[in-house]
């Protein structure tokens, strides 16, 4: 709406501070932010009674086939994703009491399972590697500490 910059904004403080005086200024933006919240509650309500006026008289249908019509491209990629979104789920559009329906709930079933072991498989790779890491890690320690070095001064003196 108004493109006001941090320099604009510190000249009209500077205004605000001279002309009001620095005992009314925190009044003075109080009543303008409240004004600011007022304008911006109304500009939103307004909005959405726009658009639910639009939405009753059926303008988005209008504009999604304008959309299509100047933008094929868009379009043929909309019907590329809805394509994709079909194939992906394998019981849209599937009688499920119909042998198709009920081997198409079988495979997904299995699918289903298949992953779930994928992935039961994949985090006891990873735990066993973490283990095996560790390991390593404790043995490059061992080897670099020195086994003829005194453990502590306590343990010396108590001897």
């Amino acid at each position: 709406m108004f493109d006001l910059g941090w320099t604009e904004l510190l000249v009209i403080g500077i205004v605000a501070l001279i002309v009001v005086g620095p005992k009314d200024l925190p009044v003075l933006f109080r009543k303008v932010g409240q004004f600011v919240g007022k304008a911006k509650g109304m500009a939103r309500e307004f909005s959405r009674a726009m658009n639910e006026a639009a939405d009753e008289s059926g303008v988005h249908d209008v504009a999604k086939t304008f959309k299509t019509a100047t933008n094929p491209i868009g379009s043929a990629m909309d019907g590329v994703k809805d394509a994709a979104r079909k194939v992906t789920d394998p019981l849209e559009g599937i009688d499920p009491y119909s042998e198709t329906g009920k081997l198409a709930a079988e495979r997904a079933e299995k699918a289903k399972k298949i992953q779930e072991a994928t992935a039961r498989a994949a985090a006891q790779r990873k735990k066993r590697e973490a283990e095996e890491a560790l390991k390593a890690a404790e043995a490059e320690l061992e080897a670099y500490t020195p086994k003829d070095a005194p453990a502590s001064k306590d343990t010396k003196d108590d001897a």
